[in-house]
């Protein structure tokens, strides 16, 4: 039996490609067999249903609508007047400050919810030790840029009595807490070292 000689295949002399016969199974498996023969669609402004009615609901029989011009109509402002924009306002363009205000107006808000809603005393520090449980006030943020968890969960006080202050919350003793960056709570908790706050029960509005 005489040796057979197999082609080399080099960078050079590339081996050529195998191709489908029209006896290989494979060829009747082929993409162009499954794809089905289309006729191309008609353009856009070439459509002859223009303006037509193909669906509709309820009855709309009947109905008849005139409208006056816009004549005799004169806007009207509601509200206070100085909550009223009555000149152009650039949208997230506010001052810093003017945001600061408005998240200390809010906590104040909901702080006075909180503590006629639960029965609260007055709130303390979130920076002060306090080696017996006190309630405090503020809102609930992250101590990095990940997702908040367990551990990184952060109540930053309010800045009437904690000068806007953070503290590191220790959630071991709930029970159960659903929270969220932002979030305006009350908790009683002990804060020992004036580092890091135990909560021990947490009020919600």
């Amino acid at each position: 039996q005489g040796s057979q000689k197999r082609s080399n295949s080099t960078p050079e002399t590339p081996r050529p490609k195998r191709t489908l016969s029209s006896r290989s199974p494979y060829a009747r498996f082929s993409p162009d067999s499954f794809s089905p023969s289309v006729t191309p669609s008609q353009k856009y402004a070439a459509r002859s249903s223009r303006g037509e009615v193909v669906a509709s609901f309820g009855s709309v029989a009947g109905l008849t609508w005139s409208g006056g011009g816009g004549r005799g109509c004169t806007p009207k402002l509601f509200g206070l007047p100085e909550e009223n924009l009555t000149k152009s306002y650039k949208f997230m363009f506010q001052k810093a400050l003017d945001v600061r205000e408005a998240l200390s107006w809010r906590i104040e808000e909901l702080g006075d919810a909180l503590k006629s809603r639960h029965h609260l005393e007055d709130f303390a520090s979130v920076l002060l030790p306090a080696q017996e449980a006190v309630t405090v006030l503020g809102q609930i943020a992250c101590d990095s840029n990940g997702k908040l968890n367990a551990r990184s969960v952060v109540l930053e006080g309010d800045r009437e009595r904690s000068s806007g202050g953070q503290v590191p919350l220790d959630l071991a003793e709930l029970k159960e807490f659903s929270l969220f960056p932002g979030q305006i709570v009350a908790l009683e908790g002990t804060n020992s070292s004036g580092r890091r706050m135990v909560a021990s029960r947490l009020y919600e509005v």
